[in-house]
């Protein structure tokens, strides 16, 4: 059984080798058919800008393809998984990685929402090993 950081290498080095255009077709295709409040599979598109102290540092773009549905009547998911690509400042091109997260949002009353989430994307530390940097996010929404 592989474990999860193996799960990510893999994908991140099945992914390297595929197409580029390949994938954003294939991933922008289910758009042409996408509702307002769709349960099922999904594409996600997102970009994550970095600006310490003011000054660009780098930029992720993550293209998923994912599945989102409903847990119990007050409680749904989500999760999704594909490549990222890495602009990295004073460096030409981009590094193709592999990223993937899931969450769930919990209708907790009729004014207020929790949710989680835990992500992960590939990288390669200094001694030139795989890994994967974890993130998580947990929070509150109150509606009035």
């Amino acid at each position: 059984m592989v474990s999860s950081a193996g799960f990510f290498i893999l994908a991140r080095h099945f992914f390297k080798k595929m197409f580029k255009s390949t994938i954003a077709a294939i991933a922008a295709s289910p758009l042409l058919l996408a509702s307002a409040a769709f349960a099922g599979p999904y594409v996600n598109v997102e970009s994550n800008l970095s600006y310490p102290d003011g000054d660009y540092s780098s930029a992720t773009t993550d293209l998923h393809i994912g599945y989102e549905g409903s847990l119990t009547e007050s409680a749904d998911f989500y999760a999704q998984i594909g490549p990222a690509f890495e602009a990295v400042d004073g460096t030409d091109g981009t590094n193709t990685e592999f990223s993937g997260k899931v969450g769930v949002q919990i209708a907790a009353t009729d004014s207020l929402g929790v949710y989680g989430e835990l992500s992960g994307i590939t990288d390669e530390a200094s001694n030139g090993d795989d890994e994967i940097d974890w993130g998580a996010k947990l929070g509150a929404k109150f509606t009035f």
